[in-house]
């Protein structure tokens, strides 16, 4: 089967936006490089939700890293995933969690982290992280040195 053949929103020219969470926006296509150990990372620059008790918005920059074993995500289909947390009102701590486990339950990575960057609301901007690792103990360290070693440096999430 071609890539092409199971993704639906890479290439189409009618891009159609859900302004309400949408997780089965999600889609994948097989890991060439099964055999190697990688990084993937994704910035999304721009991500916007809302304050679930305002309903201001909140903007910030998401950033998604993780290891890949058979499936990885498509970036189109993540875009419009991702937008349609837009009119989704939950605090930051959820969105970022919510991201993490959906990825997690659509790719089965072998790491996977996520890393909120919210601008500041009243002076004070929040970083939540989610982390991931599959059973593997090789994956379960990487998550154990991560986590103990998130807030070491909050500016620096690569």
């Amino acid at each position: 089967m071609q890539r092409e053949d199971v993704l639906s929103k890479l290439g189409s020219t009618e891009t159609e936006y859900s302004y309400e969470y949408a997780p089965e926006l999600l889609e994948t296509f097989e890991n060439a490089h099964q055999e190697n150990d990688y990084w993937v990372t994704l910035n999304a620059d721009e991500f916007t939700s809302l304050c679930p008790i305002t309903n201001q918005p909140d903007f910030g920059t998401l950033i998604i890293n993780y290891i890949p074993k058979i499936k990885m995500v498509e970036s189109k289909s993540l875009k419009l995933y991702l937008f349609s947390f837009i009119n989704n009102g939950e605090f930051h701590e959820d969105v970022v969690n919510k991201i993490g486990k959906d990825l997690v339950a659509l790719m089965e990575p072998k790491y996977l982290e996520v890393v909120g960057l919210f601008y500041p609301r009243g002076n004070v901007s929040i970083h939540p992280r989610y982390f991931y690792a599959n059973e593997d103990e090789k994956y379960q360290k990487i998550k154990e040195h991560r986590f103990l070693n998130a807030n070491m440096n909050p500016q620096r999430v690569g």
